[in-house]
């Protein structure tokens, strides 16, 4: 499976956003919970774009889906 684009600059930063939406919908993880993973990843040295506004929409919209997709199962 192709990792998904998180609008990161480089295919190891869209790998280590993965793991962290990934971790957040196994774990249920409210949104300041990932951020603060968001932010933590920022601060390693070529992803410092973890917390723009892009990548953050991009984990939001994933996680939205998540969601979604579980309630619907649920119905």
């Amino acid at each position: 499976m192709k990792t998904p684009y998180y609008e990161m600059f480089t295919d190891e930063g869209n790998a280590l956003v993965h793991g962290v939406v990934q971790a957040a919908k196994v774990s249920r993880m409210q949104w300041d919970r990932v951020y603060s993973m968001l932010e933590n990843s920022s601060e390693i040295d070529g992803l410092r774009e973890a917390t723009d506004t892009a990548v953050r929409d991009s984990v939001w919209v994933a996680l939205t889906m998540a969601d979604y997709e579980r309630r619907v199962e649920n119905i």
